[in-house]
């Protein structure tokens, strides 16, 4: 009696902690998650571990005998447990024994597998054995069955019989013959003693061990053990490697979910539809990489990466393959690949190769092969479409991004961190923080003309000092009194800083934050006038993104919905929309297509019953959508758009033109000593930030700037992506007064009576006027006080006009 009482007593102590058994069937399954598209092109899978769940009645009948005689013969006819296999197991645990040869029937593994810990101690044998009898009670025979092929690890990181098959043979369950069943079978044992890659022979041992007792216990007759006797191995291994379509979103989505759910979400199986467009993320992807590889051919050929090092420790990534010179001609030189395969490569594949000398020169053009190559150099080949031609290219040691929205809804439609993932896998649109240049520029007059200024107000481009710093245009030249429109797409820095003197400085460190910029990397000097700020790619995106859509801050996502591993919809986004009732309009054919913002916070010169009027059936059923918020006026918005057009049409983003649409705008920026170029642009549908620049900040050399470097990667973008969409321009809200009411010459140095122009009430409230820190050039800037001998230069008084033409006329 004293074994019994012993065992009542352990199990009254264990009792409490064993699991609830009424979602046995539904116990998690391993599997990788599966990352989609927004038009659900499978971008990759991540996690290490498959598990393919199959329902009892799908499994063939010669795999469940296969199971039974390699693992519990007598499954069927006992109550969960193995008394003489569980006493041989206690008896090694309380010895200590270093053999360890197990005793459970497939109801004890299946309670281990599912609940339990791998340690070897008496307390978990014994809540294995009452689990396992809990298990019994509980459920059917053919469930626990179920539950054991579907969980059991085999190897490979197979869980489960229908993952085994698809990762060992590539082939469904019922697929398989009688020797790959029992060959999966041999598996739960030792799955890796017994895998069929690590140790074939042993494999073959311990699968025609299993048929031998499939034929004992008549699960077989003797032609069926004899055929599959004779069988081979015959294993087929499909590459799981994890996929590499778009790298950058799939591990950002990776992270993501690993951050909302925990380490083990990746192998839950959940399948994760992002925003991102496959098409328009193909584009991005060549076009960093086209951008990249042409400003690297212009600053020269840096040389081979080695000479007489073996060919297999270099791997071929983006259309790139590693070869070694072996015969050079006048000419030609002829390489050899890591497969053993050999090319010729023609004067025309290595003509650019003018030697580097610094970021700002390259050498003279060669005239033979002999001056760019030599034997046994490591080099990188670039083959044509059909690869019967192969060009010298080399690996770019610049880097660029590239990150594109809808300023609807903020969903990211692509995003390119850099050159290649393979390459570096930083990504440079969501964690690389560097200086925006001139592209903050369009930030300072937006508050500008929230002040109350107009595109037509006449600012001055004339030297100016604050303190010890005197801004300079990047030109050397002045153009005295000019238009605002034009002082921007001319990007003029000393009228932007004399704007910043105007509004204020935290007034514009708060509206850079309404933008997206984040606070603590937003200096409080005059500097930000001209980009000073430190700024991820993806916030700039934020912040164009007002422009485009109306005024509204709308926030950047990339992942739409979360499915489960049963198909069920666990997360779905739910983002703030700039323009609701535009959401029916995004597949519209329409040839006119206007982004148009719901309602203007100040109205002028409408009459307010009509207004609500006009606000209640925009909203009809639009209620489940949330609005964004509005951190500027639609007709401060519709303005800077419009500048931003002129940046374009005739400032420094002409090359842009090329595209052929009339509904682009946009804005270019480049740093001191030319460390970062940029160009941020946007069209009413689509906003597009690139940058280019080395991630330990240098000079990108003489003439690199936003419009040369950046632009080509944006247009190259903007043209597929926009191909066949019709006409997107930001229009002006219908509740808002026309711009044209007020476009009168003012000044930023004149008022009329002492009183300022009149403006609209600002939608966002300003912080406080302080006074700037006391650090070094800036220990005397004020942001209330214009100081000694820092006063901006009298405006030139414009000449009288007959009517506002002549002045558009100016600004053109």
């Amino acid at each position: 009696m004293t074994i019994p009482i012993g065992f009542y007593g352990m199990y009254l102590y264990i009792a409490p902690s064993l699991p609830d058994m009424s979602n046995m069937k539904k116990a998690p399954l391993l599997k990788p998650i599966q990352i989609y598209t927004s038009d659900h092109q499978l971008i990759g899978e991540y996690g290490g571990k498959l598990s393919i769940p199959v329902e009892y009645q799908q499994i063939p009948p010669q795999f469940i005998h296969a199971f039974l005689a390699a693992e519990d013969s007598s499954f069927f006819e006992h109550s969960g447990i193995s008394f003489k296999g569980l006493g041989r197991a206690i008896s090694e645990s309380v010895t200590g024994s270093d053999v360890q040869t197990g005793g459970s029937t497939i109801t004890m593994q299946v309670a281990k597998n599912y609940y339990l810990t791998p340690e070897r101690t008496l307390k978990r044998k014994l809540t294995e054995v009452f689990l396992a009898r809990k298990l019994e009670e509980n459920l059917s025979k053919e469930d626990i069955l179920m539950l054991y092929v579907n969980k059991i690890f085999l190897g490979k990181n197979a869980y489960g019989i229908a993952a085994a098959a698809k990762i060992y043979y590539n082939k469904s369950i019922d697929q398989l013959s009688i020797a790959q069943m029992a060959m999966i079978a041999g598996l739960p044992k030792a799955p890796s003693r017994y895998n069929p890659v690590a140790d074939p022979e042993r494999a073959l041992e311990r699968r025609n061990w299993i048929l031998g007792r499939m034929l004992q216990l008549g699960y077989l007759d003797q032609k069926q053990y004899q055929t599959a006797i004779a069988e081979s191995i015959n294993l087929d291994m499909p590459d799981r490697g994890v996929m590499t379509r778009f790298p950058y979103i799939g591990e950002m989505v990776r992270a993501e979910i690993v951050n909302k759910f925990g380490e083990h979400a990746v192998d839950s199986g959940f399948k994760i539809y992002t925003t991102i467009n496959s098409k328009r993320q193909a584009y991005a992807e060549s076009a960093v990489q086209s951008g990249l590889e042409e400003y690297d051919r212009r600053h020269g050929w840096r040389g081979a990466e080695a000479n007489d090092k073996p060919l297999s420790r270099y791997y071929a990534f983006a259309d790139i393959y590693p070869a070694k010179v072996i015969k050079v001609t006048s000419s030609t030189f002829e390489a050899e690949f890591k497969d053993g395969s050999k090319t010729t490569v023609p004067w025309s594949g290595m003509a650019w190769a003018r030697p580097y000398r610094s970021a700002n020169s390259v050498g003279l053009a060669p005239t033979q092969a002999s001056q760019i190559v030599k034997i046994n150099d490591i080099v990188r080949l670039r083959p044509n479409a059909n690869k019967t031609l192969w060009s010298l290219i080399q690996i770019p040691r610049v880097q660029g991004q590239l990150i594109a929205l809808d300023p609807n809804n903020g969903a990211i439609e692509a995003v390119v961190g850099g050159y290649n993932y393979y390459q570096s896998t930083f990504n440079r649109s969501m964690q690389g923080w560097r200086q925006p240049g001139s592209t903050i520029k369009p930030f300072i007059y937006a508050l500008a003309l929230e002040r109350g200024m107009t595109p037509f107000t006449i600012v001055n481009d004339d030297p100016i000092t604050i303190g010890k710093w005197s801004p300079k245009n990047s030109d050397g030249r002045y153009l005295g009194a000019i238009p605002l429109r034009r002082a921007l797409y001319l990007s003029r820095n000393t009228v932007s800083v004399r704007l910043l003197q105007e509004v204020g400085i935290e007034r514009a460190r708060q509206l850079l934050m309404d933008f997206g910029l984040q606070e603590n990397q937003i200096p409080r000097n005059y500097t930000i006038a001209l980009g000073t700020p430190q700024v991820l790619p993806v916030q700039m995106a934020t912040g164009y993104a007002a422009f485009a859509n109306g005024g509204y801050r709308v926030e950047p996502y990339f992942i739409d919905r979360i499915e489960d591993a049963y198909g069920k919809t666990i997360y779905k986004a739910n983002p703030e929309y700039a323009c609701i009732s535009c959401i029916d309009q995004n597949n519209s054919t329409a040839q006119n297509t206007m982004a148009t913002p719901d309602d203007e916070a100040f109205q002028h010169h409408m009459d307010s019953a009509n207004h609500a009027s006009q606000g209640k059936a925009t909203d009809t059923n639009k209620s489940d959508y949330r609005q964004a918020q509005r951190v500027i006026k639609s007709s401060s918005a519709y303005d800077m758009a419009n500048i931003l057009r002129d940046v374009i049409q005739v400032g420094t983003g002409r090359a842009a033109l090329a595209i052929g649409r009339d509904d682009l705008g946009g804005k270019t920026g480049t740093t001191n000593d030319a460390r970062d170029a940029w160009f941020a642009g946007f069209n009413g549908r689509l906003v597009t930030i690139t940058w280019v620049g080395f991630d330990q900040p240098t000079t990108l050399g003489r003439r690199e700037y936003g419009g040369i470097a950046a632009l080509p990667i944006w247009a190259d973008f903007m043209k597929n992506a926009l191909a066949g969409t019709p006409y997107a321009w930001v229009n002006l809200d219908k509740n808002a007064a026309d711009p044209s009411l007020h476009a009168s010459v003012s000044t930023i140095s004149h008022r009329e009576n002492g009183i300022a122009p009149p403006m609209a009430r600002p939608i966002y409230k300003p912080a406080p006027v302080v006074q700037a820190p006391q650090n070094n050039d800036f220990a005397d800037l004020n942001t209330d006080n214009e100081l000694p001998n820092t006063q901006p230069q009298p405006v030139k008084k414009p000449e009288p006009r007959d009517d506002l033409e002549d002045l558009i006329n100016q600004v053109q």
